[in-house]
């Protein structure tokens, strides 16, 4: 690959297509977002909130992947909430209306800039493994388990860590109280939301599992069925414990009763007797709830094409592998290359920043993770050697040495990628003063562990499945094994980009390990290839991960190109759906673009507080 001796310019960014779908005014709101301004109800009986892509406006923004949840963090913002409030409220709306995705039952990873001090934070709120884990977790007689026994079991349950980041986020940059900012995720749990065809289809996806918990069972398969599209669906249980953490504080969950009944259900998972399911116990005690905390770090950053990322640092291996793989590309210009070539060289980066990954990243607290080399330039140069436009780069990979860079060396044994689950959910927010807050959460996959606390309405996580339950290569050194208070790597990629020290823009996925991938094209696409937001969002994806294959949407699946990149060594494999993105964008007159899905998981939503119509092309 063809590499300039310096760095090419500050790259001017796209706002937005003169097609794409805006806002403008009340009457083309969602209904949901309709119902916070004229306090009527958040759809008709019957009927789902609509959804917008992308809104433009003043007075901040917010995009996830619901209109409820979206209309939330507005609610909040409307009022005088900050962006970090009205995250928080977002959050916990999803917690409602995505509990299968997110909940108080996970963890997650919060990205936040600071428009007072130009300073972007990040906090690690990634659930723990019990203090008497090790690296044993997850054998029995040596062996390691069945995969889904492991899912569906107290054994995968981690330390929650979603109420200890609203906590730790809102004392720290926030203006609200918890009490305040859980009061319209409450009301949605209280009223019901209206069910939507995607609700349906994961409820029918977990209804095999589902079923065998009581607790699960009265709240998600109501009738013993997955309850109807355009039904409503309401969650009480979860509305008394949003109330219980307003009025105690997240105390009532590390140290009081709704800890006693999260460590009550781990440790003797309530399974349906009749049902045969035999669900293991977990090791979680009051004692690990206690020693959770949240903790604020420093993130990663990286400068691209003038701009610099920032992103999430180790337990988390987005902002690291990310970093890598911009680090990679920046000495080529992606924005006069022909789309075969972009792609090929985005997999190749990808890829070596995979194998990177996986044999370096873990929790800092129990290794040595050498983040300030896998996102140094000098790494990166050294990396990118390997990449060449007429051939291919054969995987497992092996990877590099961070500490000691060689030209297109290796060091040890290829380490491939191991699954992670992969329905996350993520939003993102910004206020009218400039706060930015890029936050993604998460049970894990699906329903997370499938179980519900009794009377609490809220699922509890199978994060501890993220560990590697033996050595993904053997003789060589894991830094992914379970152990005491360890904090499972995470692909989670919530990413703030600033020019010149204000908020670009702002974007993060769901998608398991496609989570960096996915994040990290869509960056490509905007920067690059000089597509609007919403557009670098809604483009087919192509997922590298360090595997023998490259993961196509149908969008490229069906393309000539495929054929093209093919016939240069590349090997794909379909996969229906790649993450479900949302993002933020400053534009230089001081409004806010929310971008979100057209279509994946159903599309997203993307609301304003003041709609103001379209925005100039540039």
């Amino acid at each position: 690959m063809a590499r300039p001796r310096t760095k090419p310019p500050r790259r001017r960014l796209p706002v937005l297509a003169a097609t794409a779908s805006l806002v403008v005014g009340l009457g083309a709101l969602p209904a949901a977002a309709a119902a916070a301004r004229t306090g009527g109800p958040a759809a008709e009986a019957g009927r789902a909130p609509a959804k917008t892509p992308v809104a433009v406006g003043y007075g901040g923004a917010v995009a996830s992947v619901d209109a409820d949840a979206s209309a939330a963090g507005i609610e909040v913002l409307r009022k005088g909430g900050n962006a970090v409030d009205a995250a928080v409220a977002t959050a916990a709306a999803l917690g409602v209306t995505e509990p299968y995705s997110a909940g108080i039952g996970g963890g997650g990873y919060f990205v936040h800039y600071d428009a007072k001090r130009h300073q972007v934070s990040t906090i690690d709120g990634r659930e723990r493994a019990p203090l008497s884990a090790d690296e044993n977790l997850f054998l029995e007689n040596g062996k390691p388990i069945p995969f889904a026994d492991a899912v569906t079991s107290g054994l995968s349950v981690g330390t929650p860590g979603t109420p200890a980041t609203w906590d730790t986020a809102l004392r720290t940059w926030g203006s609200r109280s918890l009490a305040q900012v859980l009061k319209p995720a409450e009301r949605i749990a209280r009223s019901g939301f209206t069910v939507d065809a995607t609700f349906r289809q994961q409820t029918a996806d977990n209804q095999s599992r589902f079923k065998d918990f009581p607790a699960t069972a009265k709240l998600f398969l109501p009738g013993g069925a997955p309850p109807a599209v355009g039904s409503t669906l309401k969650n009480p249980d979860l509305a008394r414990t949003y109330a219980l953490l307003g009025e105690r504080g997240v105390g009532a969950l590390y140290r009081g009763e709704l800890g006693r009944d999260i460590v009550r259900t781990v440790r003797k998972p309530p399974v349906d007797p009749a049902s045969g399911r035999v669900a293991r116990p977990g090791g979680l005690t009051e004692r690990d709830l206690r020693a959770y905390g949240a903790k604020r770090q420093a993130p990663t950053r990286t400068s691209y094409r003038g701009l610099d990322v920032y992103g999430m640092g180790p337990s988390s291996s987005g902002g690291t592998t990310v970093a890598e793989a911009l680090n990679i590309l920046e000495r080529g210009d992606l924005s006069k290359a022909d789309e075969k070539t972009y792609l090929h060289r985005y997999i190749e980066a990808s890829r070596i920043a995979f194998a990177d990954r996986n044999r370096w990243v873990g929790d800092p607290a129990f290794e040595d993770v050498p983040a300030k080399a896998l996102t140094s330039q000098r790494f990166a140069d050294a990396r990118a050697c390997l990449v060449k436009d007429d051939a291919v780069l054969k995987s497992p990979l092996a990877p590099g040495d961070p500490r000691s860079p060689v030209p297109c060396g290796a060091h040890g044994k290829a380490a491939p990628t191991p699954y992670e689950g992969e329905h996350t959910s993520h939003l993102t927010v910004a206020d009218k003063w400039g706060n930015v807050v890029a936050y993604t959460l998460t049970i894990e996959q699906t329903g997370g562990s499938g179980i519900t606390v009794p009377g609490r309405g809220f699922l509890l996580n199978n994060e501890l499945t993220d560990f590697s339950f033996v050595p993904v290569t053997p003789g060589v050194h894991d830094p992914n094994l379970p152990g005491p208070g360890k904090r499972p790597r995470s692909s989670m990629s919530p990413t703030i980009v600033l020019d010149h020290g204000r908020p670009a823009f702002a974007l993060g996925s769901p998608g398991g390990a496609t989570i960096i991938t996915t994040a990290l094209q869509t960056l490509l696409n905007h920067v690059d290839r000089g597509m609007p937001l919403v557009d670098a969002i809604a483009a087919p994806r192509a997922s590298q991960r360090n595997a023998a294959a490259t993961e196509l949407e149908p969008g490229l699946w069906d393309s000539p190109l495929r054929g093209r990149l093919e016939r240069i060594g590349h090997v794909f494999k379909p996969n229906p759906e790649i993450g479900a993105a949302t993002g933020v964008q400053r534009l230089p007159d001081g409004r806010w673009v929310a971008a979100a899905e057209r279509v994946r998981r159903g599309g997203g939503s993307a609301m304003v507080v003041r709609p103001s119509g379209h925005a100039p092309i540039r």
